[in-house]
């Protein structure tokens, strides 16, 4: 039997599952790399397996540097929402013979395991100020005159 290509396999996967782009998928491969690479700097081996919660790590870390702020809008418009579907994206991935798994790798490792909001938004976001008014070393501002 001969193995296909990674193209061919997307093909097949977003044909059978149109949950997610292909892009999603692709991006996914990516941080996978991403992932064994920043692992490799800090433990000085090769890396054979990532386990969810380290590829979910990886995807944060490499979606953040590569998107910023703009991670939520990438991910919608890609149709991943949650951990849960960077699960799904790698057990399609699993499925087509792309990746590959242990016995002890599970969809369970992919859920809950950070929000979306926390880790992609609240970084971006504004600090709130407690009050509307001016500090008390500045002036209240006043209405400007009219000019009649």
């Amino acid at each position: 039997m001969q193995k296909i290509g990674f193209a061919e396999a997307l093909d097949s996967i977003v044909a059978s599952d149109p949950r997610y782009q292909r892009d999603a998928y692709v991006f996914l491969r990516d941080a996978l790399d991403f992932t064994t690479k920043q692992q490799k700097k800090i433990k000085g081996v090769n890396v054979r397996h990532v386990t969810g919660p380290e590829l979910l790590d990886g995807v944060r870390r490499y979606a953040l540097k590569e998107f910023g702020p703009m991670v939520i809008t990438v991910f919608d418009n890609w149709g991943i929402h949650s951990c849960e579907d960077v699960g799904n994206i790698v057990f399609n991935l699993i499925g087509a013979g792309v990746f590959g798994k242990t016995e002890e790798d599970s969809i369970e490792h992919f859920k809950n395991v950070y929000d979306f909001e926390e880790v992609f938004v609240k970084p971006f976001a504004p600090e709130k100020t407690a009050t509307a008014k001016p500090p008390a070393h500045l002036p209240a501002r006043r209405p400007a005159a009219s000019s009649k």
